[in-house]
């Protein structure tokens, strides 16, 4: 009998990474440069425009690093061929793993809770945050929640070595584009790039001719004029499409199903009897929310208790997190202390982010100091599991982190809404920036980067993404109004809203129809995962998401159809063109996302100042 293979110490880990990989690239070639920086934040500022756009209507988040690579990689390659003499050398592929960590940062990071939890706080008290408030809030919480990864980065990603499938992702993204590795020898990346480029045209285009020159409406009645007062009918646009694509067969066609039942079954036989009043959106969302939340709360937070040995094995590293380390004379290891972020990093950001949080929260929404400490120290664990989460299976559960603040938090001061949604902000905000800044370093890790100049970059943009991603959204919701509107349904902040509300006024406050909702949505949402983990892998194909069915229930029909038809193009792809599929799907899709988002941000703010009708 063979014997077991013996387990390597963290010291040998970390002296195997040094020598095999690091060595390779991160000891003798460029990374961290103004370039690099300058290249991320623009097209990070320019992603947390898309982001925002995205969220608002549908709250979804997308991913910020593979658009990032391929748009810089595209865009330098363009300069140097305009301007040799200007812009003399290439972009390593180090420096463009840095420059990603820093568009993702402005991009993804700053931006994830203004669409939910800030959004939420609008519903509830009627009114935006000042302008200071909000920037100054966005700011602290991307500076504490990318300091929290710190000590995490070394026992998850250099010890246990945990996936974090969208950081490998990206580093093959990267090595495609560079030519790096033998699978990728003589490819430039150009296809991706022009594919990118092109169908980003196509994006402005659609939104040109619908939003600016009026030339189609936004949705076309395809299924019937009365059927389209429950909004059932086909969005004139590309995005759901796109996002739909990306999202995944399962997820689309989920929500598929969750818009037939709810806009195709239950908002017709609610308004046949009376209980919802006016055919409208706005008012029809105000009773099909609360299944589709409960469906997708109940079933958030069963998803993260099933996944408690994550959770087992996230506290039990604490001690291996913190421990201290002794000061080796082993030269390799040495250097390798030399180039990973210093505790002391982590304590001043730590230090320098809960001062600035809780004397926000304790001073402009009335939190008293100690509640909002707790929320900080709340947060760095439920960090914690969320970072694990996502780099076993790549998924952040920041939704079911933020709800277990919200029910704690209805515990401690019931019927304080603003309490309770600001502490969640912190748990969700803290959660998403942490775990995009550990999959950013699994990025540099596959690629034998430094990750101590790959924090930098990162910490670099923060300070992009809060200078644009906050004028922006005051510009585009301007009153609280917009929010909830067929425009910008914002369902992530419904949700939240939902919840907070539940939490203060209690079940009696409900219809007796939105309270049987309620339940079922919860029952639903709490069978869906027991059935994913209980029957055999064949079977669970034809287990819905429950996110998905319960999303659906927070927006238009005509988004769900969209979906759908994404998630079809993507299947058919995969199934007959497999190699076509895997390579052009997510540029593609990336492109028109970015292209349309993007220019329906300009048309909107062109709108805003009066400069067009």
């Amino acid at each position: 009998m063979a014997e077991k293979p013996r387990k390597m110490t963290p010291e040998e880990l970390e002296r195997e990474w040094f020598e095999n990989v690091y060595t390779g690239r991160g000891d003798s070639m460029v990374q961290l440069t103004w370039r690099a920086v300058i290249m991320g934040s623009l097209l990070g500022g320019f992603m947390s425009l898309s982001n925002l756009y995205i969220g608002l209507k549908t709250g979804w988040g997308l991913g910020v690093a593979i658009t990032s690579c391929i748009l810089s990689y595209a865009i330098w390659k363009s300069l140097r061929g305009l301007a040799p003499r200007l812009f003399k050398t290439d972009f390593t592929i180090l420096e463009n793993n840095a420059m990603q960590s820093t568009a993702s940062s402005a991009g993804y990071s700053t931006g994830g809770t203004i669409v939910s939890a800030i959004c939420a706080y609008m519903l509830v008290n009627g009114t935006h945050l000042p302008y200071g408030l909000l920037t100054a809030w966005v700011f602290f919480l991307a500076v504490l929640g990318v300091s929290m990864a710190i000590p995490m980065k070394r026992q998850m990603i250099n010890i246990e070595r945990l996936p974090f499938p969208s950081g490998i992702a990206a580093a093959e993204t990267l090595k495609s584009l560079h030519g790096v590795g033998e699978k990728n020898q003589g490819n430039s990346g150009n296809d991706s790039a022009r594919a990118l480029f092109m169908s980003g045209g196509v994006g402005v285009l659609i939104a040109t001719v619908r939003d600016w020159l009026a030339w189609i409406p936004s949705q076309f009645a395809i299924f019937g004029a009365s059927l389209s007062n429950y909004t059932i009918a086909f969005d004139a646009s590309s995005i759901m499409i796109a996002a739909g694509a990306i999202m995944g067969f399962r997820t689309a066609w989920s929500i598929l199903l969750g818009g037939i039942l709810c806009w195709g079954v239950a908002a017709p036989y609610m308004h046949s009897i009376g209980v919802i009043q006016d055919l409208g959106y706005r008012s029809m969302v105000s009773w099909t929310l609360w299944g589709g939340a409960a469906c997708m709360v109940s079933s958030g937070l069963l998803s993260f208790a099933l996944q408690w040995k994550t959770a087992l094995r996230a506290f039990s590293g604490i001690t291996a997190i913190f421990s201290k380390r002794e000061v080796s004379t082993d030269p390799i290891l040495k250097k390798m202390d030399a180039i990973e972020v210093p505790g002391t990093w982590f304590l001043a950001g730590m230090a320098f982010g809960t001062i600035g949080i809780v004397y926000l929260i304790n001073r402009f929404f009335g939190v008293p100091v100690w509640m909002g400490t707790l929320a900080v120290f709340m947060s760095f664990f439920l960090a914690l599991v969320a970072c694990r989460a996502c780099g076993e299976t790549d998924t952040t559960p920041v939704g079911a982190m933020g709800k277990i603040t919200q029910l704690m938090y209805g515990a401690i001061a019931p019927r304080q809404m603003t309490t309770n949604l600001m502490t969640a902000c912190i748990t969700a905000g803290v959660a998403d920036s942490a775990s995009d800044l550990l999959t950013d370093l699994k990025s540099g890790y596959v690629l034998g980067a430094n990750p101590r100049l790959q924090f930098l970059a990162q910490f670099a943009g923060i300070f992009m993404g809060t200078v644009v991603v906050v004028p922006a959204f005051y510009l585009i919701v301007p009153t609280v109004d917009v929010l909830g509107s067929d425009k910008f349904p914002a369902p992530a902040a419904q949700v939240w809203a939902s919840v907070a509300k539940l939490l203060s006024n209690g079940f009696t406050s409900l219809h007796p129809t939105a309270r049987w909702a309620l339940v079922i949505g919860a029952l639903v949402g709490i069978l869906i995962p027991i059935l994913d983990r209980t029957l055999p892998e064949k079977a669970r194909k034809f287990v819905p998401s429950a996110m998905g069915l319960g999303l659906a229930w927070t927006f238009h029909f005509w988004y769900a159809f969209s979906m759908f038809i994404g998630g079809c193009i993507a299947l058919l792809l995969e199934k007959k063109r497999p190699a076509t599929g895997e390579k052009f799907t997510i540029p593609v899709a990336s492109g028109l996302i970015a292209g349309e988002s993007l220019m329906g941000i300009l048309i909107t703010l062109m709108g805003a100042m009066g400069w067009i009708g």
